[in-house]
């Protein structure tokens, strides 16, 4: 609902703030007075094109700001939410247009920044606006569907379940189709990659046990030559220890002769201990780093192979068992592909059969409202002087490929407002306040049916008088009993319905002229309908009419 509505410098209003409840609300106002100009402020705020020619003269910007108590909160939670804006439900929803002088227009929702398209969506989900040349709302076929659904209480989860089902369908056997056919294509490739790889059989971390492996015996390969020369020099026939040894024996037969030649002798056994010990660490080395030449030749023909086959498949040498897997599953599929597919199109016929199941059963419910709402607008159009038209809703299949999560129908209203004539969208028969009656009319028909959000009718009552307009007017207030309306009249048969009543009139100071707003109070609005009934002079006849439709009222 359309809590507050707060106008600065915009074309003649210099600064209003009004305030709106719930109800029929009326505005009225000689012609002129500038009614024009509070419809365009809030269609400003709704996202309508912004015009620098609608700030006001000797302004340097145009502001209105509009504030909401949303009845229906999950879609605008769900809008603010894709759009990254915050909202407390708790809170009212305010929105902002500010519009230069010199060009340029900003939009804020909540005092955060937003664009005009987001509020035009914000607007499309909180108000409605039926003029002359209205071309939105009931009038755009594209929300008829939605609207008959509304007006039957139709369930239409199964059919956006089955209809995603089906998508599912379609897309895997669209998928499985392409793969089979790139496959194809590449299947004497596959088959000649997949033999090389499952011939050599790679294994994750296999490279690095190579490597590792090759490593080591590169070094014994380079320092074997070292410790076979070393091996020989110390224990060879001429080596170090033949020849301490040979000198150890010579001393101990000459050990007792003398003291000292006994200190020799143990030191010389010192000495061949540390040289047997020398020698055993070296035969150690040796055996450690002993390698077979013919197994360094496999590794290293091993190793490069992977290498190889890595850089020509572009993957490291680790991940090549795993392609090995990935590319004999594809050629599985190639040669299996034909079960596959089999699946994927059974799969699918199902998940059509099943759409198209949910989908008749939803046409069936729409073709029983259309006729309920064919009827209940048809009650409508004699008292409101359009007795000769006929309103139908057409609910017609539509082709395979415009199915969609929503079912596989078109739905349209359609008018013929002469006898005889042929049936046609509403928007191209009807015209002017013929129109703005049609509209009514629906929009009674299908408020019955549920709730309705804020509504206003700009000259809704323009061309009837007497008996239409009090038709015109007890709908109004029949309408507005679970909704808001707010409706720009020159009906005093409409005004006297109102629950509130505004007057939009010009001021002039001599120098600049102004258009203001204020609501009437009781004594008021007797006398603003007299002045609608009888116009520039107010006779005593007219107050009392006015009074009187204001206590029919």
């Amino acid at each position: 609902m359309l809590t507050a509505l707060s106008i600065r410098d915009v074309v003649l209003i210099e600064a209003l703030d009004l305030d709106f409840g719930a109800g029929l609300g009326v505005l009225t106002g000689e012609t002129g007075a500038g009614k024009s100009i509070l419809l365009d402020s809030l269609g400003l705020a709704l996202g309508a094109r912004a015009d620098s020619g609608l700030v006001r003269q000797g302004a340097a910007q145009a502001v209105v700001t509009a504030s909401f108590e949303p009845s229906d909160l999950a879609p605008i939670a769900a809008l603010l939410g894709d759009s990254g804006l915050d909202h407390d439900p708790s809170e009212p929803l305010t929105i902002r247009r500010l519009v230069k002088a010199d060009g340029g227009s900003r939009a804020y929702v909540n005092d955060q920044p937003a664009s005009a398209g987001l509020l035009r969506e914000l607007g499309a989900l909180l108000v409605e606006i039926h003029g002359q040349h209205d071309d939105r709302g009931l009038l755009n076929p594209r929300g008829h569907r939605a609207l008959l659904d509304s007006f039957a209480r139709a369930d239409t989860g199964a059919v956006a379940s089955a209809h995603r089902a089906l998508r599912e369908a379609e897309d895997a056997l669209a998928a499985a189709h392409a793969e089979q056919e790139s496959a194809a294509r590449d299947r004497e490739w596959l088959e000649h990659a997949v033999a090389e790889l499952t011939k050599l059989a790679p294994e994750p971390g296999e490279e690095a046990v190579l490597a590792e492996r090759r490593a080591t015996m590169q070094r014994g390969e380079k320092i074997a030559g070292e410790l076979q020369a070393i091996a020989e020099l110390i224990d060879g026939s001429d080596g170090a220890l033949t020849r301490l040894r040979q000198a150890a024996r010579i001393l101990e037969r000459i050990a007792e002769d003398h003291p000292a030649l006994t200190e020799a002798l143990a030191a010389l056994d010192r000495a061949l201990n540390e040289g047997s010990a020398t020698q055993e660490g070296i035969d150690t080395a040796a055996e450690a780093l002993a390698f077979d030449p013919a197994a360094l030749e496999a590794d290293e023909a091993r190793l490069f192979e992977l290498r190889g086959l890595a850089r020509k498949h572009r993957v490291q040498p680790d991940d090549l068992a795993e392609l090995t897997e990935t590319l004999a599953t594809r050629l599985e599929r190639i040669e299996g592909g034909e079960g596959l597919i089999a699946r994927l199109t059974a799969n699918l016929t199902a998940a059509e059969k099943a759409y198209v199941a949910a989908a008749e059963t939803l046409s069936a419910t729409r073709t029983a409202a259309a006729a309920r709402l064919d009827a209940a607008v048809a009650a409508e159009l004699a008292p409101l002087k359009l007795d000769a038209a006929r309103f139908r809703t057409t609910v017609d299949p539509l082709p395979r490929d415009q199915w969609s999560a929503s079912g596989r129908d078109r739905v349209e209203f359609e008018v013929s407002t002469n006898p005889g004539a042929p049936f046609a969208p509403l928007i191209k028969i009807a015209s002017g306040g013929e129109l703005s009656r049609f509209i009514l009319a629906l929009k009674v028909a299908l408020a019955e049916e549920g709730g309705a959000r804020t509504l206003i009718f700009d000259e809704i009552d323009r061309g009837v008088g007497g008996a239409v307009a009090s038709a015109i007017g007890e709908r109004l207030a029949r309408l507005s009993s679970g909704a808001q309306l707010l409706v720009v009249t020159h009906s005093p048969q409409v005004a006297a319905r109102g629950a509130a009543h505004l007057l939009i009139a010009k001021s002039h100071d001599g120098l600049v002229t102004r258009t203001g707003v204020r609501q009437l109070s009781e004594d008021e609005r007797r006398e603003e309908i007299a002045r609608m009934l009888s116009g520039a002079q107010v006779t005593d006849e007219a107050r009392a009419q006015a009074g009187r439709l204001l206590e029919a009222a």
